[in-house]
């Protein structure tokens, strides 16, 4: 047994230079992608700035990653796909006159990613894209991308409030996850992608960083509450980066309403018996047994007081993440990162935490990059030894003072 973790991170986030995406676009598209490209102005500081390379250039990644000890990645979205007015985790819904341009755009992303995983074979799972508001078109791009060894899986967009689509407990998508059920794909709700515009008042953004992961918690609720699980036994599910104190008091909140609900059905004539009709026979279980058995938690930058609630969660559902190339990230800091975190928790569950889960949800062979990790990854004596005080330097929330188990 070595006496190094094997460390896969699952949460990074990479995507392509602008213009590096016309040549994984369709010819039909390129004339207006030159358009579109010659006026449109990137938003983001950390994507015009010397490291925006981080998210296209294999290997200084590769290196960055290595010293930082994490051997492998399961990669979302970062940069801007064509015909986005901004990252596709943050884009508003399209509306109807730049759905089929925003599509072309997003399986250009997927077609650039699939050739940015095979740079690294093994080392990259590469979470692919696609839009709610054509199951028949998703279900295309599901199986396609799947056949290109996008091993990430999908990444489920949002239904904020008021963007006109269905509600993720509707049947309309029961195509879409009997595809991921019958093809093993993981289904990944990412942070962010929920949340309604709220727009660029000071109040506003201190409020969307107060609500975003529950927006994006939704999910869960939404697909158990739906059935989506009972009528597709294969489906998983994988919440990232939205924190993990959460999880067992939503799950208690949610078996609550279950066990109410349920039995309410059976007493005509009460208030509440109309809430809970149907609702057995749809969704089957209680919301913490389908937890255990479907959902897992991409655990970004684990903090110190969410740790001891794994047993809740579940030692075997944890996925802990770096977020690279991201500011909140732990690079160049991963070890005191998990230092922080993990010093006194037992060996193996440290082990499953960073890197055994993931390798499982995500499909990664241990026997490729045991190897690898024997030569850079965390030492297990080092993880085990706490930090006393965190890097001066360090911006990862990880290293917050005073952070506490939030409700949601």
């Amino acid at each position: 047994m070595s006496d190094r973790y094997t460390v896969i991170s699952a949460d990074c986030h990479a995507g392509a230079d602008l213009l590096d995406y016309r040549p994984y676009l369709e010819k039909r598209y390129h004339d207006d992608f030159d358009v579109w490209a010659a006026t449109y102005v990137n938003p983001y500081e950390d994507l015009l700035a010397d490291c925006a390379d981080r998210n296209w250039n294999s290997e200084r990644r590769l290196a960055e990653l290595e010293a930082d000890g994490i051997v492998a990645e399961v990669i979302f979205p970062n940069t801007i796909p064509p015909f986005f007015p901004s990252g596709s985790l943050m884009a508003p819904p399209p509306t109807a006159a730049d759905f089929e341009r925003r599509w072309a755009g997003l399986r250009a992303h997927n077609r650039w990613l699939a050739d940015f995983c095979a740079a690294a074979p093994g080392r990259r799972a590469g979470v692919f894209q696609i839009l709610l508001g054509d199951v028949e078109e998703a279900v295309k791009e599901i199986r396609r991308a799947a056949s290109a060894g996008l091993k990430g899986g999908l990444m489920l967009p949002g239904t904020p409030p008021g963007s006109g689509l269905p509600e993720l407990y509707s049947r309309t998508y029961d195509p879409i996850w009997a595809t991921c059920a019958e093809l093993g794909v993981p289904v990944n709700h990412h942070a962010g992608s929920a949340s309604p515009p709220l727009g660029e008042e000071p109040a506003a953004r201190a409020v969307f960083m107060v609500e975003t992961t529950w927006f994006s918690h939704r999910a869960l609720w939404h697909l158990v509450f739906g059935g989506a699980f009972r009528r597709h036994p294969g489906l998983r599910l994988v919440l990232t980066e939205q924190g993990s104190g959460w999880i067992p008091g939503v799950l208690g909140m949610l078996d609550y309403y279950h066990g109410r609900l349920v039995a309410a059905a059976t007493e005509a004539g009460t208030a509440e018996a109309k809430f809970g009709a149907g609702l057995a026979d749809g969704m089957g279980a209680a919301p913490s047994r389908v937890w255990r058995d479907h959902c897992f938690v991409g655990a970004s930058f684990m903090r110190p007081h969410e740790v001891p609630l794994r047993d809740l969660i579940g030692v075997d559902k944890i996925m802990w993440g770096s977020d690279y190339p991201h500011d909140e990230g732990t690079h160049p800091y991963t070890r005191e990162a998990l230092r922080f975190a993990y010093a006194g928790v037992p060996r193996a569950e440290v082990a499953a935490m960073l890197g055994g889960n993931a390798a499982r949800v995500y499909g990664f062979d241990l026997a490729l990059l045991d190897p690898l990790a024997a030569k850079v990854g965390p030492t297990v004596a080092e993880v085990a030894e706490p930090l006393t005080e965190p890097p001066a330097d360090a911006t990862s929330p990880v290293f917050a003072r005073g952070a506490s188990v939030r409700v949601w």
